[in-house]
């Protein structure tokens, strides 16, 4: 199995001098901002041949198509299917269309790599992932945060016990709201699908599948301006604390929120705060800058009580190199540690935690994956 994104490296190497590499014809929909993020790393992967590009705003899809040299561009979704023909669908575009677009390119009996979350309820994406069951294709979901080098060695300390009983994990992420879209802030929207996605993934892939959730969502802002829309009522939270029993005894909780002032703004490189740790009975576990782009881990334990810092290159792991691993995946064979269980797991996780808000009660969760997660 992948160790983290720096094997894909690796792969490509080895791969490159055994044998031709096969290529994933590709097709990328929701040209907007992320596919910034996106493009490069496909376009640069010896496993990927972008075919093809879509948006409901085909100025932006034509605009792409240019910029990253791709042949083929769509207004919509049934035209791509009916266009050039690809193996692999990248969905980015807004988390409201994901359940949507991801069903009817499984159904075409595309794959499926989509940005988070894959669906809007845990129901739909178990839905989503039993036709691609039927269909013989792969679905996978954003975040990769269980790919990278820091967690991997986190999930090595706990397997190993070097903190003793694990007791207690925090996790938060937050910065002051995206302005360039409403969609963030409208129903399907909020900062927990957005932004608390990345720290329960981790959590989860490190303390294990949660069995209850406790939680409390607000709105601090009600009103907000964006560039698409102008002036938009908020209407899904946008400040959120999860409390998750994980059993054993071991509490976690995530903070995440559109209102979180930041001196270093959204540069991941700047953030070097502890923004995960875990502490047990013997030992505490700091994750260094955020889950997505981690920095390092420091560790200290009772035989060892000094903070000493580990792992501090990315080896080759990016947040934006999930379509990348996916093609990698279908093409050489190589698994992901990214499962559609996990992020499905997630996603009740934070339709449970609204629950929990709205009803004052522990909701108990249904859903699991495969745990623990290991490289």
């Amino acid at each position: 199995m992948l160790a983290g994104a720096a094997l894909a490296a690796n792969a490509v190497s080895s791969s490159a001098e055994d044998a031709p590499v096969k290529r994933i014809r590709t097709g990328l929909i929701g040209c907007g901002s992320v596919s910034n993020q996106y493009l490069p790393q496909l376009k640069n992967s010896p496993f990927v041949e972008v075919v093809s590009l879509c948006d409901i705003r085909p100025e932006r899809a034509k605009a792409q198509a240019e910029r990253y040299d791709v042949a083929h561009h769509y207004p919509h979704i049934e035209a791509m299917l009916a266009g050039e023909a690809f193996d692999l669908l990248v969905d980015t575009t807004d988390m409201q269309e994901h359940e949507k677009i991801n069903r009817r390119a499984i159904e075409s009996g595309k794959h499926v790599w989509s940005e988070k979350p894959i669906a809007n309820t845990l129901a739909a994406g178990q839905e989503l992932l039993r036709v691609a069951l039927e269909k013989n294709v792969r679905l996978w979901g954003a975040p990769i945060t269980v790919q990278s080098p820091q967690f991997a060695f986190m999930a090595r300390q706990l397997a190993a016990g070097k903190l003793g009983r694990v007791a207690a994990a925090h996790a938060d992420y937050g910065h002051e709201g995206p302005d360039w879209s409403a969609f963030f802030y409208e129903k399907g929207g909020g900062s927990m699908p957005d932004l608390a996605v990345y720290n329960l993934t981790s959590l989860t892939g490190l303390l294990g599948p949660a069995r209850s959730v406790s939680a409390m969502v607000s709105i601090v802002t009600p009103e907000r301006t964006v560039s698409d829309k102008g002036r938009i009522d908020v209407t899904e939270e946008d400040n959120a604390m999860v409390l998750m029993n994980h059993g054993n005894g071991v509490i976690s909780h995530v903070q995440s929120g559109f209102n979180f002032f930041n001196p270093n703004g959204h540069d991941g490189s700047a953030e070097t705060r502890h923004t995960i740790s875990i502490v047990g009975s013997a030992g505490f576990m700091g994750m260094v800058g955020y889950d997505w782009e981690p920095l390092g881990v420091d560790l200290a334990t009772k035989d060892s009580p000094k903070l000493e810092r580990h792992v501090t290159e990315s080896e080759g792991y990016l947040w934006q190199q999930g379509a990348v691993l996916a093609a990698e995946c279908l093409s050489t064979g190589r698994e992901l540690l990214v499962t559609p269980e996990h992020a499905l797991h997630v996603l009740e996780i934070i339709t449970a935690a609204r629950e929990s808000s709205a009803t004052g009660k522990h909701v108990a969760l249904t859903s699991t994956f495969k745990w623990p997660i290991v490289s």
